[in-house]
């Protein structure tokens, strides 16, 4: 039975997964270990709200570690460019 110490990691975790879910199809243990952290230190305050802290990620983007901002906004593919020939 976890303890009480415990449950705000798993919520935090859990609050993970459903943001990444969103995104992709399984989130992985290292997407959820780069972002607890930043759980705990911008947005305790959410916890246990797994809609608050998804929403507290997201609205503190630029302040997350490298980590966890490559995980909630991940860098996306840029279109190949086509070459332009006259």
């Amino acid at each position: 039975m976890p303890s009480r110490f415990h449950a705000p990691f798993m919520l935090a975790a859990l609050a993970l997964c459903l943001d990444v879910a969103a995104t992709r199809a399984e989130p992985s243990a290292s997407d959820q270990e780069a972002c607890t952290p930043d759980v705990f230190k911008i947005c305790s305050s959410a916890i246990p709200s797994e809609s608050a802290i998804v929403a507290c990620l997201n609205a503190h983007v630029p302040q997350l570690s490298p980590a966890c901002r490559a995980v909630i906004d991940p860098p996306r593919a840029r279109p190949k460019r086509r070459s332009q020939r006259s």
